[in-house]
Parts: structure tokens; sequence; C-alpha cells
């Protein structure tokens, strides 16, 4: 395929190069993500079908909610994991995130952290809970917020550094940076199962809406639109 933007002339390249900036996912990632957000929707879906009206778990979520709780982990320590998953604390590192960011100019970086987020979070709290109205101890729990806005933020720190616009930092550091988000996304969901505030598969829905919804949002981002409205101002 022929690359048009080889054939501009050098100046014209520069500012169309200046008008759209580099997408948030590359070439080679596109249709990987496309494939796991397509899961995650299904995912969501079939759970949400099996679990809609209920007051009780699966037998998956039996076996699972009852090792967590088996384990007698201390319910203080439990509830000091769960708080990385509250408003506050979510907010804090979303802001985080999106400062970090700008400060690398990289304001479609900012946008996917603090939109993506906060629309996983008003798809779990605004229309699934209510819709899928499973409930556990009297609360509507399908899927987990926590986990969800853990895993909205921990899927936009893999976008981010997934194409980062230079070597730094370094692959090792990216892939650890990845895995130690997923790894607290995670850690919250199990303390709040071992809490009673929900079921294993809250929990496996909150991970799927809080990354499905964030790639979804990154493929629009990559628009050319709104990469043009998106660069960095003055550039």
């Amino acid at each position: 395929m022929i690359d048009r933007q080889r054939l501009l002339p050098p100046a014209l390249r520069r500012s169309s190069q200046r008008q759209y900036p580099a997408p948030l996912l590359p070439a080679g990632a596109r249709r990987p993500a496309a494939i796991l957000a397509v899961g995650c929707i299904v995912v969501v879906a079939v759970l949400g079908i099996m679990s809609a009206q209920q007051g009780r778990g699966f037998a998956i979520d039996r076996a699972v909610d009852s090792w967590i709780i088996g384990l007698g982990i201390p319910q203080h320590a439990l509830s000091l994991v769960s708080r990385i998953g509250g408003v506050a604390a979510v907010t804090v590192l979303t802001a985080a995130l999106a400062v970090t960011c700008l400060a690398a100019r990289r304001v479609s970086g900012a946008v996917l952290a603090i939109a993506g987020v906060a629309l996983a979070s008003a798809v779990t709290e605004s229309v699934l809970k209510p819709l899928v109205h499973r409930t556990i101890t009297g609360f509507l729990s399908y899927p987990s917020g926590h986990t969800t806005g853990l895993f909205a933020l921990a899927t936009a720190i893999a976008v981010v550094l997934l194409a980062p616009r230079d070597a730094r930092p370094g692959r090792a550091v990216r892939v650890a940076a990845v895995a130690a988000a997923a790894l607290v996304a995670s850690a919250v969901g199990l303390a709040m199962v071992g809490q009673r505030f929900h079921y294993f598969t809250d929990t496996i829905a909150g991970a799927a809406v809080g990354t499905g919804v964030v790639i979804g949002l990154a493929f629009l981002l990559d628009l050319p639109v709104a990469r043009r409205w998106l660069r960095w101002p003055g550039r």
C-alpha cells in the first residue's frame, strides 16, 4: 500500500503530522484490542442476563467467595485495600495519570484517562446496576463499581504506555507498571468479595466493563477528527 504521507512535500508532511498526533492504539494493536473489547461486551452481557433479578451467586461464586472468605484475612486489611477502589482514590489516581499525560504533551491520553474512568463508572452505576438488579445483602451488586473504576484506570495506563512518544520508559518498566495496575485492581475486587459486598462474578463483570469502555473510547479518540482536536496547543 502506498504511504500517502511520503508523497507530500516535507512542509505539508510536517503540518499533517502536527495536525494528527500519534494514535493511542498502534496499527498492530488495533485488532487484538477490538477482539478484547468484543469479548468484554460478551462477558458483561452473558453474566448480566444470567444475574438479572438474582439475589444469589452462581456455583463459581460460591466456590471462589468461600475460598476468599476462608483465607481469614482481617476485615480491616480488606477494608484498607478496598478503599483504593473508592471514588476519592480513583479520582486522585486518574488525575495523576492525566497530569502525567499532559506533561508528556499527550492530550488524548489525558482525555482517555478522565473520560474513560468516568464513562465506565457511569455505565456500571447508572445503567447496568439498575438494569440487571442483582443484589447482595439488599444492595445492587452487578457489576462491581470499585473493580470497574480501577480496571478502567489500569486499561488507560496500558493504552498510554503501549505507544510512548520515545523509548522512555523502557519496555520492562512499562510492562511492570501495567502488571502492577492490574494486580492492584484485582486485589481490590477480591477484597470486595472478602467483605461480602460483591460476588466473584460481579468483579469479573466490573473488570470487563472498565476494560471494554476504555478500549472503545481509545478507538473513538483515534478517529481523525478527534486526533485533530486533541493535538497539543500550538503544535
